[in-house]
């Protein structure tokens, strides 16, 4: 019996809409980026972009637990010399929730070309409100 290989042509791709109200981080972040990256499926392949879209609505109302909220901080560099900055979380979600749920998914994608394709079908909005009905994205709900 041979191994099916999924090949790039042969995918088909679905549209999910994830409510992020009350959901915490980390655990919805590594839900979505399995489904990005298509191992929910069984033709799940990983070599192959096999992954489905996903729109994330409601990113300002996600939530950390514990004291994250204060403790943990989002580091970034301008390339210069003594160039770090840092940031809160607590202020990150409060100002730019949709590129803290971004980056948190984008840590758990592989950091290759693969990984640069799989993140394009993310989108995530601060509001219950996206543009994106044309497509008839199905509900989904991540377990809390």
């Amino acid at each position: 019996m041979k191994t099916y290989l999924a090949k790039p042509g042969e995918v088909q791709r679905k549209w999910y809409v994830i409510d992020a109200e009350g959901k915490v981080l980390g655990r919805l972040a590594s839900q979505v980026a399995a489904i990005l990256r298509g191992k929910h499926k069984p033709e799940f392949t990983p070599n192959v972009d096999c992954g489905d879209h996903v729109i994330i609505i409601n990113a300002d109302k996600v939530l950390l637990t514990g004291k994250k909220d204060e403790n943990k901080i989002h580091y970034r560099h301008s390339l210069y010399p003594g160039g770090l900055k840092e940031i809160k979380y607590s202020h990150l979600l409060k100002t730019k929730p949709e590129y803290a749920i971004s980056r948190t998914i984008w840590g758990m994608l592989p950091h290759n070309r693969l990984g640069r394709k799989m993140i394009t079908k993310l989108r995530v909005y601060r509001g219950s409100e996206h543009p994106h009905a044309a497509q008839r994205p199905e509900k989904l709900e991540i377990e809390a």
